[in-house]
């Protein structure tokens, strides 16, 4: 293990963050150096619970061997052709994501907003050559207190005005409605609607789960109006919730989802965008692209996680896990909680008033050797990597009875 001598260390990394990097977050003042499974060591050697897997970017923990070894074996053969020319891992990727999803074709990308933004601009086409709405008009319906990154056109739609504040002007062509109300979305749909984008549960929010039969009245709206439904499984999907993909507890699909985060197993960026060969088949060489999108390396590593998914394993220990987080957290209602919510390993709760502030309690956490993340003022969101164990898991619980208990 790599440590660095002196107790000022910590603040010394900090200071040089606080000078040289732009203040765009507000970290727990914590500088981790190493990490393995559901544990980070930080600088001067502390050891802490990863309570939080990168947003779910790390489903498989740090640095799961699996993956490890898929990147390391790319490394020493090819990185990056950029997409002037075919490369041997390519096809096989789009494939087993393909299956993996039930899915027809897959565009991959890198950053979930660039799958989200691809997704949008899939959507606009679709709805210009098939559907026959006048270019330039078209239009997505989309949710309130929705996340689906922070690019321009993103936060246009965004209700959450700390993303959008001096970002303007915002592109238009959006319409929101409140999540959870499918007679609003259902009003909203017009002859120039082009698909609703939905998160099947909205993380950023506060792990928000839509009232049972949602999905499917929602469905059941965009088949009677030829419109799409887009699911944004960035954060939701990939095991986190139990399934494969979140969308699935409802008994719905969608017709393009959008994926990232776990699918680069933790190791780096990559996203995609996966759906009806129908639809994403309208885009044609040089009307979308990326240098870097389905690079050799992101797909060596996005076919390791798939390998993984395969299994089954991963779901089964969110379902399992998932439980006994629950059990656990519910029973903490009237104890310094007034709120749990949540779907497999991954929970939202609201701390009671009288209660710490979310950033005090996550600093709390953090001195007690837990890492978790508050998201607006009152709320944690806890969402460890798949591979904790059962007493780590409850390690975790047991620190944050003690922070927000009254």
């Amino acid at each position: 293990m790599t440590t660095f001598a002196g107790r000022e260390t910590t603040a010394r990394f900090i200071e040089l963050d606080e000078r040289w990097s732009t203040h765009n977050y507000h970290p727990l003042p914590v500088v981790i150096a190493e990490a393995a499974g559901a544990s980070v060591t930080d600088v001067e050697g502390r050891t802490y619970l990863d309570f939080l897997s990168g947003y779910s970017a790390l489903n498989f923990g740090h640095r799961h061997p699996d993956l490890v070894a898929a990147a390391v074996e790319q490394l020493g053969r090819v990185t990056l052709t950029s997409r002037a020319f075919h490369h041997d891992q390519l096809g096989l990727f789009c494939r087993e994501l393909a299956e993996l999803t039930g899915t027809e074709l897959v565009l991959p990308m890198n950053s979930g907003a660039e799958a989200v933004e691809s997704a949008v601009k899939i959507a606009r086409k679709w709805a210009h050559r098939v559907k026959g709405v006048p270019d330039g008009t078209a239009e997505i319906i989309v949710a309130g207190s929705n996340f689906h990154g922070r690019t321009t056109t993103i936060v246009s739609f965004s209700t959450d005005e700390t993303a959008r504040a001096d970002f303007g002007p915002f592109t238009p062509g959006f319409v929101t409605v409140k999540y959870g109300d499918a007679a609003a979305l259902r009003d909203a749909i017009t002859p120039r609607t082009a698909a609703v984008l939905l998160e099947p549960v909205q993380g950023e929010a506060g792990v928000i789960v839509p009232p049972e039969g949602y999905f499917a009245d929602v469905r059941q709206a965009c088949d009677e109006n030829g419109v799409l439904l887009i699911a944004d499984e960035i954060q939701s999907g990939l095991a986190r919730t139990g399934t494969v993909l979140a969308l699935d507890h409802e008994g719905v699909r969608a017709d393009v989802y959008t994926l990232g985060k776990a699918l680069g197993g933790g190791i780096l960026p990559v996203s995609a965008v996966a759906g009806r060969r129908d639809v994403l088949g309208v885009l044609k060489p040089g009307e979308h692209g990326s240098t870097f999108g389905g690079n050799p390396l992101a797909c060596a590593v996005g076919r390791a996680v798939v390998r993984l998914l395969t299994t089954g394993e991963f779901q089964q220990r969110a379902v399992e896990l998932g439980a006994h987080l629950h059990t656990r957290l519910n029973e903490l209602i009237g104890q310094g909680l007034s709120e749990v919510r949540g779907r497999g390993l991954w929970a939202g709760i609201d701390i009671a008033p009288g209660g710490p502030a979310g950033r005090a309690a996550s600093e709390a956490l953090m001195a007690r050797g837990v890492l978790c993340k508050e998201t607006h003022e009152r709320t944690l969101r806890v969402a460890p990597p798949l591979v904790i164990t059962r007493a780590e898991l409850d390690r975790g619980i047991d620190a944050i009875a003690e922070v927000i208990r009254p």
